[in-house]
């Protein structure tokens, strides 16, 4: 087992990863649900249910719900990752607009961290 490492500190670095994702996803959902208070849009808790989230953020950004299914693109390799980024920008710039928020704040969307605190001052923001 020489070169490998110790297999707790393995195990550490996974749980400490895990923690850091599901804190993560519930600021997301947490986030989400804020923002459909903010515009009147029902079901609100839908932010916690994966696939569910993305047909929150379409009917907060007022867009048909046939824009969930941007989500299955991803099983088209490549292409499919592009169209998916570049209709996740779209429903972003939507999403940002109805909370009365520039549209472009969707890019800063793209870079990790800055993505939070955006996600954060459209939800609880004045």
């Amino acid at each position: 087992m020489e070169g490998y490492g110790h297999p707790l500190a393995a195990l550490l670095g996974s749980g400490v990863s895990l923690v850091i994702g599901l804190a993560a996803y519930l600021y997301t959902a947490l986030a989400l649900w804020a923002m459909a208070k903010r515009t009147n849009t029902p079901n609100g808790w839908l932010g916690f249910i994966p696939i569910a989230n993305v047909y929150l953020m379409t009917q907060i950004a007022k867009l048909p719900w046939w824009w969930t299914l941007t989500v299955l693109l991803a099983i088209i390799p490549v292409v499919g990752a592009i169209l998916m980024l570049a209709a996740f920008i779209y429903i972003s710039w939507k999403l940002a607009e109805n909370l009365n928020r520039p549209g472009w704040w969707s890019l800063l969307l793209l870079i990790p961290v800055v993505n939070l605190i955006i996600i954060g001052i459209m939800a609880w923001g004045q």
